[in-house]
């Protein structure tokens, strides 16, 4: 087999192959409440064979959503209808996981298709925003700083967050600490100005995530394991770096993080020099230095391509974003593009063909 289809475990989850599913907003919820669009998406994906389904950036209370029509996690009935979707998955034979997040000072925007972009106004829907500091993000409006009690509900928001998450039959949580929200607003001193514990030197700012790693992996079983997802360079001189990050990285995993999925930037605007597997490097430098399993991400489409990711051990597994939106089903077509004989695998191996669907097999 090749490395891309072999299952990979992390504490006593064993995802069935390394193609996984990247978290994308569909910006397509009322009231955080997942519904049909949601479950045909993940379950689409499922039946095309990812080993592991993320779900969108997931708020863990409604003032943490990037926009009004975000997923959320801060009650019982987005659990119950998380549940529904989670049993699709599962049934496909997939794991699924759930990525717990905060916007902060980038929450209540308009989503991408509006016609209108930046804060969305509380007459029309939107919310005051909260971020480390006063500073606001080019275009958005200008969010409160936190106060030191609302800094110290936030690691408990989002293990109040992953309990819903597992009662609604989750194999795994993703913390999201990148592309700028909250956690990676506090970690980056493009957003955090802060002169308290919580800002000023890079154990400062360091402390939120890892208070929030920390109240999650106690929160969560201790047989599965817990994701995060870190910005590994803001792109800037003045914001963080690789190596900065693959610090606080190694740091996670000692506070029972299991796996880094390494994106970049989002903190503020930056030039980024976007290409073909433009950051597997940086999820290479953060794998090497922190001795922790990654996954890398950023236009990664061709078969070839993810597979040689994983030989030259940039990375332990590779997520699809774009690539997965345009073909659901890429995990077959990589399958049979690399030559494995999927017609002959079962459909628990991740990269079978569901039978509704056998009489497509390539020949």
């Amino acid at each position: 087999m090749s490395l891309l289809f072999e299952p990979i475990t992390l504490r006593q989850l064993t995802v069935p192959n390394r193609v996984w599913l990247a978290p994308m907003c569909e910006y397509s919820a009322a009231d955080g409440v997942p519904n049909d669009w949601h479950l045909v998406h993940l379950g689409a994906r499922a039946v095309g064979g990812f080993g592991l389904v993320l779900t969108e950036a997931t708020a863990v209370v409604p003032e943490g959503r990037i926009s009004p029509q975000d997923t959320g996690i801060w009650n019982d009935e987005q659990s119950v209808a998380w549940r529904r979707i989670v049993d699709f998955v599962h049934e496909r034979g997939a794991r699924i996981g759930i990525q717990l997040a905060h916007a902060g000072r980038k929450a209540s925007t308009f989503r991408p298709w509006s016609p209108v972009q930046g804060t969305v106004p509380v007459s029309d829907g939107g919310w005051p925003t909260v971020g480390p500091s006063p500073v606001p993000f080019p275009g958005y409006a200008a969010p409160a700083e936190m106060t030191a009690a609302q800094v110290a509900e936030v690691p408990e928001q989002f293990a109040a967050a992953a309990h819903r998450a597992r009662e609604a039959g989750f194999d795994t949580v993703e913390v999201h600490a990148a592309h700028g929200y909250l956690l990676h607003q506090f970690l980056s001193p493009l957003a955090n100005s802060r002169t308290d514990e919580y800002g000023g030197s890079a154990a400062g700012r360091a402390r939120l995530l890892e208070e929030t790693v920390e109240a999650v992996r106690s929160a969560w079983p201790a047989e599965l394991p817990v994701l995060v997802r870190l910005s590994a360079t803001d792109w800037r001189d003045d914001g963080l770096g690789v190596d900065d990050v693959a610090a606080v990285a190694g740091r996670l995993g000692a506070l029972g993080a299991d796996l880094i999925d390494v994106s970049t930037g989002g903190a503020a605007p930056a030039p980024i020099a976007v290409g073909p597997g433009y950051q597997v490097p940086h999820a290479r430098r953060v794998r090497e230095a922190s001795g922790l399993p990654v996954s890398a991400v950023g236009l990664i489409s061709e078969p070839a391509q993810a597979e040689q990711i994983l030989v030259e051990g940039s990375a332990d597994a590779v997520l699809l974003g774009r690539e997965a939106l345009r073909d659901p089903y890429w995990p077959l077509r990589a399958a049979h593009t690399l030559r494995e004989q999927i017609g002959t695998l079962p459909v628990e191996s991740g990269v079978g063909m569901q039978p509704q669907y056998s009489r497509a097999q390539w020949r």
